[in-house]
């Protein structure tokens, strides 16, 4: 028997139903805040990731699916590819290969979709994994690198998770500086770092040669009591950005939008700049961020296209559901009538009747001619059906159906003109 690839995962019903419902939350916060969708291929040029994401980071290194292409001719050497691991980078390849920045404003775009890395599949983390993000990015004079750009989007997921009935989430906020300041933070966090990174973890080793920025993603436990020691970034700020964080912190506080501060909390890509966040729950345990992001200022420039500061944010949609209160049975939409044809000839009656009742907006399930009133009553049941409407030679000679409700088992015969609204009614 074939199954699944391991690190993926069917997603079946009624399971399902808690993925549409975040997925249409989602969408009508998004619209209210004037983003639009955006999709771009899971394929994208591996140089693109290098470029943006950073040739030392994890998921560059470690855990992206890559390839090289086949040529044209067996002689030819193909394209180097890679599935997507994540959606920023695309997103500001095709604000450049597009010329978004042609158009007016900042140009607010949102994504749902899967991204690839070649993880240790773990609670919540797949190696296909969907997310919901979303990107703010434009030119200066648009005002896409004002700290008000921040404040509306990080408002902006604190009302999408109220809206999904997710409580007692935390607002993590940091910056992380930007060019002019991170140079002397880098060349801090080496000096204290050369002491004690011959205690520290393979990993942070080579990070701390690297991208020392990065020893801060370091998850093991043993690393943690040198990760504390290290000097903070709020300390090395530059005016500019001091003023920009600072700023954020108002609105953000104007808005009622709860935060605190961390000045360990970085983000695992290299493209970010200034602003930087998570949104955790604690019912995810030690991995409990839910979603992340922050501003990237010079990413545009970096993949070879205008100034175009943005900020932007990815929702872990696996982990998000982990988090959501409201069951999957409760969120999947049961059938509002059972239709039970009985006698020869009476599929054909029971798929008209169908379709009429359809145009309602009704959820219509269809039994079959070959059926006893007894399997039917039994299988509407089963499915959730509120309804049974009885398709018979009498009832579409009369034009009127026999319509039984099933928590009550009280029965009454409907003209079909009525049967509509006596089912929307209940």
């Amino acid at each position: 028997m074939i199954k699944s690839v391991r690190g993926t995962r069917d997603l079946l019903p009624p399971d399902t139903a808690q993925w549409n419902f975040v997925e249409a939350a989602a969408r009508d916060v998004f619209r209210t805040y004037n983003f639009q969708e955006i999709r771009t291929p899971v394929l994208e040029d591996l140089s693109l990731f290098q470029r943006s994401v950073g040739e030392e980071t994890d998921i560059v290194s470690k855990e992206m699916f890559a390839w090289q292409d086949r040529g044209r001719a067996e002689s030819e050497k193909g394209q180097w590819l890679a599935l997507r691991p994540e959606n920023t980078a695309g997103t500001v390849r095709a604000y450049i290969e597009h010329k978004l920045w042609e158009r007016p404003g900042v140009q607010k775009l949102f994504y749902i979709g899967p991204q690839f890395r070649r993880e240790r599949p773990q609670k919540g983390r797949y190696r296909q994994f969907y997310q919901i993000g979303a990107e703010a990015i434009g030119p200066p004079a648009a005002g896409s690198e004002s700290p008000a750009r921040d404040a509306e989007v990080l408002e902006m997921l604190a009302t999408l998770l109220d809206r999904l009935g997710i409580q007692d989430w935390t607002l993590q906020l940091n910056s992380v500086g930007c060019a002019n300041d991170r140079p002397r933070y880098h060349q801090a966090l080496r000096a204290a770092l050369v002491p004690a990174v011959a205690k520290m973890c393979d990993d942070c080793q080579r990070r701390a040669v690297t991208n020392p920025l990065r020893v801060f993603d370091c998850k093991v436990p043993e690393d943690q009591p040198i990760i504390a020691k290290l000097p903070s970034i709020a300390d090395y700020l530059d005016d500019s950005c001091r003023t920009h964080f600072t700023e954020v912190q108002r609105i953000l506080t104007a808005l009622s939008v709860p935060f605190v501060l961390n000045d360990r909390l970085v983000r695992g890509l290299d493209y970010y700049e200034r602003t930087a966040f998570e949104f955790t729950h604690g019912s995810l345990g030690a991995q409990n961020a839910i979603l992340g992001g922050g501003r990237y200022d010079g990413l545009s420039e970096t993949l070879g296209g205008p100034r175009a500061p943005g900020i932007g944010f990815a929702i872990g949609e696996d982990r998000l559901i982990l988090s959501l209160k409201e069951t999957a049975e409760a969120l999947a939409k049961k059938p509002d009538a059972y239709l039970a044809p009985l006698g020869p000839g009476m599929n054909a009656e029971a798929a008209k009747l169908a379709r009429d009742l359809r145009h309602h907006d009704l959820i219509i399930e269809l039994g079959d001619e070959s059926f006893r009133l007894k399997k039917s009553l039994e299988t509407a049941s089963k499915i959730g059906a509120r309804y049974v409407v009885i398709v018979g030679e009498n009832e579409v000679k009369a034009d009127a159906f026999a319509l039984k409700k099933l928590s009550t088992g009280e029965q009454v015969t409907v003209p079909r003109a009525e049967l509509a609204a006596r089912i929307l009614s209940a």
